[in-house]
């Protein structure tokens, strides 16, 4: 086995420390302002922005990275809000579509705010555009590396 240089370190260190601080910075303000935790709130954001606010959850739980049953619990609770709607996909049984209601378009749209305050607080602000553009072709190239859930 070889050891971490210390560069290698240096980027290792920098990227865990960076995966556990950010959720709960990205999350206190959203659940002190709006109630959602993060997940939540990416939930309602993908819903908001597919067409007519109607995707897949297969899709969705991708998207939000997080399992599908992880996801249904949380469209559950969002169905007894008043939220979100699931029903068969007409065009293949097999899958379900999860629907955002005009109640959950007011909830995500009043969250925004918030959300896109502490994103550009905590990471886009700090950067500039080359570190921008870094940051975009270094979580691509991540990405890749990973196998699907």
């Amino acid at each position: 086995m070889e050891w971490l240089n210390s560069d290698e370190k240096d980027a290792w260190t920098g990227l865990a420390s960076l995966m556990l601080l950010m959720p709960g910075r990205l999350e206190a303000p959203l659940q002190q302002e709006s109630g959602l935790s993060l997940f939540e709130y990416l939930v309602l954001s993908h819903v908001s922005e597919a067409p007519a606010r109607r995707i897949r959850m297969s899709e969705l739980a991708h998207l939000a990275n997080g399992s599908l049953s992880r996801l249904s619990n949380v469209v559950k609770r969002f169905e007894q809000r008043g939220w979100m709607t699931r029903s068969p996909d007409p065009d293949d049984g097999r899958y379900t579509i999860a629907t955002l209601t005009d109640a959950g378009y007011e909830v995500v749209v009043a969250a925004a705010p918030v959300h896109l305050r502490s994103v550009r607080e905590l990471v886009l602000d700090p950067l500039t555009a080359e570190d921008r553009e870094a940051l975009i072709r270094i979580a691509s190239k991540l990405r890749l590396t990973l196998p699907s859930p």
